[in-house]
């Protein structure tokens, strides 16, 4: 069984080697301890967030502090493709539930969209505290899933802003009922290099976009801007999926056609 994770902040354990030992404090010490009861001689991992992962024993307890003795430090690579998921804001919680079971299945970063017919809107003072949300929702689920990385909650965009990112993006997705194609062949043909949105793949990193639209859909008028900017469409299944599954159903079939699993 693997071991149970605890997060530090990034760059807390850059000086960290085998046979150091790492104080861990704050509201993550605190879970550990009092929380999960973790007691001396277990072993635990401490990741960073940002690709760092201590493995280590467990050498002392105290409220609020966890004293672990690091027997190994590792790096962990960011992928060279990246999943980012752009969710519409749902009601109901299923846009969060989205976030959470596709940071569960790998996703890498993650866009809240208000789309014309989000019936959810970030305004003020709510959107700082929606946005903060979803980030704890999201670190709670890499925690759950034992990850180095903890994928990043972007700002929040408008349509204006989701045409921008989509002209950016190697390949941007819209996954719609209507679509002809499945989203196994936009993606093979892709990966193959005769694909849409951007051409061949070129070195370096480069960033694919789920596009999932709220309760009520996509807009016509929305499709037609988003594929104006380079985006294309494609169908997941049969079946309509609800807002909260589309998302982590298409990081399922996209990690595996494009060889991330």
């Amino acid at each position: 069984m693997s071991n149970p994770v605890f997060f530090a902040t990034p760059g807390a354990l850059d000086q960290q080697v085998p046979g150091s030992h790492f104080v861990l404090q704050g509201p993550e010490a605190r879970h550990a301890v009092t929380v999960k009861r973790i007691a001396v001689g277990e072993s635990v991992d401490i990741a960073d967030g940002a690709g760092k992962r201590l493995s280590g024993t467990v050498a002392a307890v105290a409220p609020g502090e966890l004293t672990v003795e690091c027997s190994a430090l590792e790096s962990e690579e960011r992928p060279d493709l990246r999943l980012v998921l752009v969710q519409a804001l749902a009601k109901g919680d299923r846009d969060e539930l989205a976030a959470e079971t596709a940071t569960e299945l790998g996703i890498d970063a993650i866009i809240p969209w208000q789309s014309e017919r989000s019936i959810v809107r970030w305004k003020g003072e709510r959107a700082a505290k929606a946005h903060a949300k979803w980030q704890s929702v999201v670190t709670a689920a890499a925690k759950q899933a034992r990850r180095a990385w903890i994928p990043e909650v972007r700002a929040a965009v408008d349509g204006a802003g989701l045409q921008s990112a989509v002209s950016a993006a190697d390949l941007a997705i819209i996954l719609h009922e209507d679509a002809v194609r499945p989203l196994r062949a936009v993606l093979e043909k892709w990966r193959d290099g005769d694909g849409d949105g951007g051409g061949t793949p070129g070195p370096g990193p480069r960033e694919i976009l789920l596009i999932v639209g709220p309760e009520g859909g996509i807009s016509p008028r929305e499709v037609t801007k988003l594929c104006g900017a380079g985006a294309v469409t494609a169908l997941l299944g049969h079946h309509v999926l609800r807002s909260s599954t589309a998302g982590p159903a298409a990081t399922v079939l996209a990690s595996d056609i494009l060889g991330r699993w």
